[in-house]
């Protein structure tokens, strides 16, 4: 597995995987993996060619400055995960690699966005779509994979998809669950 840090690093390895017909699997995460994502890359890993995995938490999504500081970080171990499943490229950049300049778009995601999540997390969905559609231009998927957990997300970035024309499929994929039924979350290490 490579481990790429910059975009031009990304293209590059992207640009080699279609140089030999390899379609492209993209599975944005941000990070502390579990089995539930685990699920994702395996899914990609079958109906690809080259998987891309993403491991970066994206300060844009976040309206709680407490919950992105808070939000756990385990590359290493995210790293080892990824390596023993056969990934071809973690691409974990940093926040200024993804955003070198302010990303100021605002999507006109509609009532998909406004209602549940939407409502009590103002300005999240704007900033998962803006992370998401910059994570596409990049690594150029023919498919990008997320888990049906986060539904409404999924919907989100269908509209993001439909609106910034991109030619990707978004595949969604099962929840996995902890034994007692709680679908796995990066976020249920802070339950106690």
């Amino acid at each position: 597995m490579e481990i790429i840090r910059t975009v031009r690093g990304l293209h590059k390895a992207v640009a080699d995987a279609r140089s030999k017909n390899r379609s492209i699997g993209l599975v944005p995460t941000m990070g502390a993996l579990h089995a539930g994502h685990m699920s994702l890359v395996g899914r990609s890993m079958k109906e690809n060619g080259f998987t891309v995995v993403s491991v970066f938490v994206n300060p844009t999504q976040f309206n709680n400055p407490d919950d992105l500081r808070t939000y756990p970080r385990t590359e290493e171990a995210d790293c080892r995960l990824l390596e023993a499943a056969g990934v071809d490229v973690a691409f974990i950049p940093t926040v200024e690699e993804m955003y070198p300049e302010p990303d100021t778009r605002v999507f006109d995601l509609g009532p998909v966005a406004q209602v549940m999540e939407g409502a009590m997390r103002p300005g999240h969905f704007n900033g998962v779509a803006q992370v998401v559609s910059r994570l596409m231009v990049m690594a150029s998927p023919d498919r990008a994979y997320f888990g049906e957990k986060d539904f409404q997300q999924i919907a989100v970035i269908r509209r993001m998809v439909e609106i910034e024309k991109l030619p990707v499929e978004i595949v969604d994929c099962p929840i996995c669950r902890e034994p007692d039924g709680l679908a796995l979350s990066s976020r249920n290490v802070r339950l106690t």
